[in-house]
């Protein structure tokens, strides 16, 4: 029951992307059905018509019969054929852009947790490494063709003998029961891959890796690429040879049962025309080919399906991870109904307590704190005090599991999700350009769309001269992976570049955490000016790992060990000089003194 919820899962998925590739799979199925049965009793009308009446006319209606179904036959199989490979690619990149869109729809949390990554993992690894998905696709429709050629072998060798019918039946149970343990030790054996094969990969990837190479090359670890390269290698590939071994055994002892199958059939029908037995009338040599065929049809294809049915299982054990991967719960799915109002006017935090999935230590503990609209807050505390997961929580990547977050005194999960991130603009410390054009990373549409071109932000953030430098201006591809006019970036640039994202998103709620890390002091303070000078009366957070920015902002939130230390004015905390502020600003000060 759990295999047949599992299929139907797969097709429905299937016919939700392409209903015709269902049709041409059962077309696939059904039309060398039909030239089996043909084959089956056109040739003994032949045969007995050559040994007996011997009439032109029905020689010529036969033969061409025989002729023509099988042409038309090859034929429609020809393009049934053709239909389905273009359908069945269309469909296998489809899935791809599913796994695609759902990692993208999956809560944030999934995307940390190493178990939601190995599902995705396992999920890429059948469709890409075992092409899973046209695996079963193929199987389906010699599974049904399989089906459909038994039945109708099966009515024409009923009528020659049913002893024998349950001898080939016997032959086939043995013929599933060993391919079905072979196609056991198959799918082990790629699961025991999964993990050797990730390790491999990964070591080989990182050798392709051009920001890598500068670390490899200086310090000489070339060798130690290489070696766990081969040494995973080495694994897959003995691992590989045990597996060989025992598939051969499988495989011989299936060769001997087909052969024992043959020539039963072939042994009883020939001996039938002989009349070798007594009580039994001997049959047409006409009759001998149609009971020859219908025998090794029903061979042929009771093999064919105890095959395919054990390689439906064994393909719904690599598509297994991917099902459960697509039924994992959208995001979306835990939105609010509620509009958010548009505007900003308080933030508190109420007892907010946070411990990160698969994880058992609190990162924030009981904090408590309220902004007013239009603030700017300067968040600061040591490496670990919780600084970054606080404004994640602001931002709904986690939901606390304990206390609540509220937006003008409304629970941000109250929210409607989509209306409270379109208020959220944040620039994170590992901010991400894309493969696409400058203005493309800013708007995050495509370049020609009815918007306002980013070229505003890009001059309030001071790059306008370095996109007057280039021959196709903000349109300019990053970097050169794709393109070889594209653009290398400096750090700086790049970081001027997310900022102006972010402005051009125009939130009531502006977020910096550490984007301006590759920037000098000098350039980093002119950011924070200007920053508040750009957002107006919004609503700004800024996390930085300089102390200087917490001088532009109106208020300072000191977290130590996942607590609110303090939570005041930069004047009024450099007054307690035995608190951790003062001491924080009082040291970089010192480090920037030395330097100078």
């Amino acid at each position: 029951m759990k295999q047949w919820r599992k299929f139907s899962q797969f097709f429905s998925f299937v016919w939700r992307i392409s209903p015709s590739l269902v049709f041409l799979v059962m077309a696939a199925a059904l039309l060398p059905s039909a030239q089996a049965a043909l084959n089956m009793f056109l040739p003994k009308l032949l045969i007995d018509e050559l040994t007996g009446a011997c009439r032109a006319q029905s020689l010529l209606l036969y033969g061409g019969a025989i002729a023509g179904s099988n042409l038309g036959i090859a034929l429609l199989q020809n393009v049934v054929k053709r239909g389905r490979s273009v359908r069945s690619i269309y469909v296998t990149h489809m899935t791809y852009r599913a796994i695609a869109e759902k990692s993208m729809k999956l809560p944030f949390a999934n995307l940390e947790s190493a178990k939601c990554l190995d599902l995705k993992e396992r999920a890429i690894f059948g469709m890409v490494n075992q092409d899973a998905l046209y695996d079963m696709i193929d199987s389906v429709a010699v599974l049904l063709q399989s089906i459909a050629t038994i039945l109708t072998a099966l009515v024409v060798l009923l009528g020659l003998s049913p002893i024998l019918v349950l001898l080939l039946i016997a032959c086939i149970a043995g013929n599933l029961a060993a391919q079905a343990k072979m196609m056991q030790a198959q799918l082990a054996h790629y699961q025991s891959l999964i993990p050797v094969n990730r390790k491999f990969e990964y070591y080989l990837q990182l050798c392709a890796e051009s920001s890598v190479q500068k670390d490899v090359r200086l310090y000489g670890m070339r060798g130690l690429f290489m070696e766990r390269i081969r040494m995973y290698m080495q694994e897959s590939t003995e691992r590989m040879e045990t597996f060989m071994k025992k598939n051969g055994r499988f495989e011989g002892f299936c060769s001997i049962l087909n052969d024992l199958q043959s020539a039963l059939a072939y042994g009883y029908a020939g001996l039938r025309v002989l009349g070798a037995f007594a009580g039994k009338a001997p049959v047409s040599l006409g009759s001998l080919t149609m009971y020859v065929s219908a025998a090794a049809s029903f061979s042929k294809s009771a093999t064919a399906l105890g095959a395919q049915a054990v390689r439906v299982v064994a393909m719904l054990g690599y598509l297994d991870p991917f099902l459960e991967f697509m039924a994992l719960p959208d995001q979306a799915s835990q939105s609010g109904a509620r509009p958010f109002p548009g505007q900003i006017d308080s933030i508190s935090f109420e007892h907010v307590s946070f411990r990160y999935p698969e994880s058992d230590a609190f990162v924030l503990r009981d904090v408590s704190f309220e902004i007013h609209g239009g603030e700017k807050i300067s968040i600061v505390g040591l490496n670990g005090a919780g600084k970054t997961t606080l404004v994640k929580l602001l931002c709904r990547l986690y939901e606390p599991q304990e206390g609540r977050i509220c937006i003008n005194g409304v629970d941000i999960l109250e929210y409607d999700r989509e209306q409270y991130l379109a208020a959220v603009a944040a620039v994170f410390q590992d901010y991400k350009l894309f493969a696409f054009s400058i203005d493309e990373n800013i708007t995050g549409k495509q370049a020609g769309s009815d918007l306002v071109g980013s070229g505003s932000v890009i001059r309030r953030v001071g790059l306008g001269e370095k996109m007057a430098e280039l021959d196709d201006g903000i349109y300019t591809l990053i970097g050169k992976n794709y393109d070889e006019k594209g653009i290398e970036l400096s750090g700086g640039e790049r970081q001027k570049i997310a900022i102006a994202r972010a402005l051009y998103k125009n939130a009531p709620l502006v977020i910096l955490d550490e984007p301006t890390s590759a920037l000098d002091p000098l350039a980093e303070a002119e950011i924070y000016e200007n920053f508040n000078a750009l957002i107006g009366d919004k609503t700004a957070l800024y996390i930085s790992h300089r102390m200087s920015s917490s001088v532009f902002c109106d208020r300072i939130l000191l977290l130590e060990n996942g607590t609110v230390a303090a939570f005041d004015t930069h004047a009024a905390l450099m007054q307690k000089k035995d608190g951790l502020y003062y001491k924080l600003f009082d040291a970089q000060a010192k480090n920037y003194r030395k330097e100078g």
